[in-house]
């Protein structure tokens, strides 16, 4: 156990960074880019009717998840998240299917929000390129590298700035929206078409990846839970206030932006926030709302870069993956987990392709909702003493709900982009080749529970000195 001590002394994070505030925040940053663009891109498979369709059953999808996140959350308050919550209820291959399927997701998302951003300063300043990608993964790693408060209370002012361009971009087009305007795109005759659903019911499968990017990676809140002040509150409180304005903002975005400028013309714009206030002769507003709208992108690139660390560490702490990723700086920051998965996800952001890297995250982030779900339904099976400060509303009713929707919303990428469902399938081949072949035969502890009963002790033993 000696050994172990020393491991784990040498991998530990700074406790008690975060309140709930903090968390809510993160999990806000994690999503608010995909308020200013992508959903709209639904509209253009659905008609606004079928994606408002899309929109409610990937709501009520995120909503039933983040409950059952929350329970668990606060009952294994680990840096893992989802990951630790799977490896407690289906032993350490569940553990890894989930975390494997949550680093797709984690890995592929800043390399594509980093293209985006690209995009956004050639609009804005007339320059892109490889060198501005390496320039924001340079800069906003080395903000984490300088702790963990200090990058929460940035991302919050980040995020501030995005929230703001959101509202002021809702205000103005109030008075500007009409009904008719959201069923301005001609039926077709595919099945089950109407003016509501002018694409049918097979346009409102294809929209479901779509109006997940209104909530995407929300769930990473409990992956901060071991630099929260008080995880058993904080986590809970954090993701569920999270999700509860993502809602609100979602409703903003969805029915406002194309009422007001018209849902044909917003589902084929790349902006639009900014077209629909071009539209409406708020020309002032939209160059604002142009510049705030990076802002969002940054936001999402510099919260995720924060998850995909905790992750990465938390899996080479558990010996998934090289123990010397998992090494934490003298400011408790696991720095070789930022920098490592950063080095890729820039190489990976030289592709160009971020449309479909979002949308083989997307592959990734249903398969993991879905081992999430079940992990809650499994814990509540075999674990019924275990102490639940938190308990779901409906309980295993919930999160059966999640799983299901997490099933449907997987067959809509695939209906929408069979090349992004192939290729994630690929990734999970390789990853599990290199389980079975590798790292289940050097973890450090068989279950969640020996490891986090490793930690304290080494805690204890470190407080001692």
């Amino acid at each position: 156990m000696l050994d172990n001590k020393e491991y784990l002394a040498k991998r530990q994070l700074k406790r008690g960074s975060a309140g709930w505030i903090l968390l809510a925040g993160l999990g806000v940053s994690y999503v608010i880019s995909g308020d200013f663009a992508g959903w709209n891109f639904g509209i253009a498979e659905a008609g606004w009717g079928g994606f408002a369709v899309a929109t409610v059953l990937m709501a009520v999808m995120y909503l039933t998840l983040v409950l059952s996140l929350a329970e668990m959350s606060a009952a294994i308050p680990a840096s893992g998240g989802g990951y630790s919550f799977a490896r407690q209820a289906m032993g350490p291959a569940g553990g890894y299917s989930t975390v494997l399927a949550v680093l797709i997701e984690y890995a592929l998302a800043p390399a594509a929000i980093v293209i985006f951003i690209g995009s956004a300063v050639e609009a804005l300043l007339g320059f892109n390129g490889p060198w501005v990608y390496a320039l924001f993964y340079i800069v906003f790693i080395s903000i984490h590298l300088a702790g963990v408060g200090e990058a929460l209370k940035v991302m919050m002012v980040i995020s501030g700035l995005a929230v703001f361009a959101i509202i002021a971009t809702a205000i103005a087009l109030f008075t500007h929206f009409d009904v008719s305007r959201l069923f301005d795109i001609a039926i077709t005759d595919a099945a089950g078409a109407s003016e509501f659903l002018p694409f049918g019911w097979y346009g409102v499968w294809a929209a479901l990846p779509f109006a997940m990017w209104l909530f995407l990676a929300v769930e990473g809140v409990p992956l901060a839970a071991e630099e929260a002040k008080d995880p058993a509150k904080d986590v809970p409180k954090g993701i569920i206030g999270a999700m509860l304005f993502l809602l609100f903002t979602a409703l903003l975005v969805v029915v406002l932006i194309p009422g007001a400028g018209g849902a044909s013309a917003m589902g084929s714009s790349a902006v639009p926030l900014v077209d629909a206030l071009n539209v409406t002769g708020n020309a002032s507003l939209a160059t604002l709302v142009n510049i705030l709208g990076l802002a969002g992108l940054v936001a999402s690139f510099f919260s995720i870069i924060y998850g995909y660390s905790r992750l990465v560490f938390a899996l080479s702490r558990a010996g998934y993956f090289p123990k010397s990723l998992s090494v934490t700086t003298s400011r408790k920051v696991p720095a070789r987990a930022l920098i490592v998965p950063g080095i890729f996800g820039f190489l990976a952001s030289l592709s160009g392709e971020g449309d479909l890297m979002l949308a083989m995250a997307v592959v990734g982030a249903t398969v993991s909702y879905a081992l999430m779900a079940l992990s809650h339904i499994l814990l509540r099976i075999k674990q019924p003493e275990l102490a639940r400060p938190y308990k779901t509303p409906g309980g295993m009713i919930t999160s059966a709900i999640a799983l299901v929707l997490s099933l449907v919303a997987l067959t809509g990428v695939y209906a929408f982009d069979p090349r992004a469902f192939l290729f994630t399938v690929v990734l999970f081949v390789i990853g599990a080749i290199y389980y079975f072949a590798y790292s289940s035969k050097h973890l450090v502890a068989h279950s969640a529970d020996e490891e986090f009963a490793m930690l304290a002790e080494a805690e204890a033993a470190l407080s001692a000195k």
